[in-house]
Parts: C-alpha cells; sequence; structure tokens
C-alpha cells in the first residue's frame, strides 16, 4: 500500500474539491470525457467543477480513463512521497489533519449557518475568505467567526506547505 500511486487513491482532496476547484479539458477529450461524467462546455472548450461526481467510496471511479490535467496534477505531497523526502505513513497523516480540518470548517459553517453558493470545498474557502474580509474589526467578530477564520488561515497554511496549492 506505500505505492505513491495509492496516496492519491487514499487521498481525494484533489477529485473532492479541497485543493482545487476545477479541472480544465482539452478540446480533443471533450468526446470521451463527456461519455464518463457531466461536463461544461463553452464552444471548443470544457471543464467540469469540484467535487468529481466519479469520485466514489473507493476512490476515482473512472482512474484509468481520468482527464489529462487529473493524470497530470501533482500535489506536494504526493511529490515528496514519491521522491521519499516523506513516507507513505507521514503523508496519510499530513491528508488526515486536512480532512479534519475541513470537517471542522464544515461544522463552524453549519453552527454559524453561513450559506455558501459552491459546491467545492475550494471555493468556499474563497466565499468565506471573502465575507470575514468584510467585517475589518477582529472585536466585532463572534467567537465562533474567529475560530472559522482561524481555522482557514490553519488549513490555507498546511495546503501551501504540503500539498503546493494555496486560495
Amino acid at each position: 500500500m506505500s505505492d505513491p500511486t495509492n496516496i492519491c487513491l487514499a487521498c481525494g482532496l484533489c477529485c473532492d474539491g479541497t485543493l482545487i476547484g476545477f479541472v480544465q479539458l482539452e478540446r480533443e477529450e471533450l468526446t470521451p470525457v463527456k461519455q464518463l461524467m457531466d461536463i461544461e462546455q463553452t464552444g471548443e472548450n470544457g471543464m467540469f467543477f469540484l467535487p468529481c461526481n466519479e469520485l466514489g467510496c473507493n476512490g476515482c471511479n473512472v482512474y484509468s480513463q481520468r482527464p489529462k490535467a487529473c493524470r497530470n496534477f501533482e500535489c506536494g505531497v504526493l511529490k515528496s512521497v514519491e521522491k521519499k523526502e516523506l513516507s507513505f505513513d507521514k503523508a496519510t497523516e499530513v491528508i488526515d489533519v486536512v480532512k479534519q480540518k475541513k470537517a471542522t470548517i464544515e461544522k463552524h459553517v453549519a453552527t454559524l449557518q453561513i450559506e455558501l453558493q459552491s459546491k467545492s470545498f475550494h471555493f468556499k474557502t474563497l466565499e468565506l475568505k471573502k465575507l470575514l474580509r468584510k467585517d475589518k474589526s477582529e472585536l466585532s467578530l463572534s467567537k465562533n467567526h474567529q475560530e472559522l477564520k482561524l481555522e482557514l488561515e490553519e488549513l490555507e497554511k498546511l495546503l501551501s506547505k504540503s500539498f503546493g496549492v494555496s486560495f
């Protein structure tokens, strides 16, 4: 199970919309990918928003036929495992921390009854940051809002440091 590919299959943070918000498709991929999943198409261009509808309980349902952008995407954790800078176990620990932070943020959002438009966690975090920035005064933010803001900042640092992505 320590094969670097298994990190991707066990993780899914790119597919579930945590790391990135959408996947751009190349023109030659439109027809084959359209047969696998729903895509947005404008003229000759295509894309799909994340979370991907093909992400199942056991990972990607179309892994062997996934789009080129998905095949080519390598986050910092995967690169570190491939270079043997990070062990498989340490990589899964980092992934688990991100998943826990994501769950904590989603819990705060639910508790605070914040209505967000996006389905993708990546875009939800952008919405949250914008909402929390509207009120410049830290003193006027409730304790729950301040905790949410702190969790978002910690998640962003972790994603930037370990995965090489940011919001």
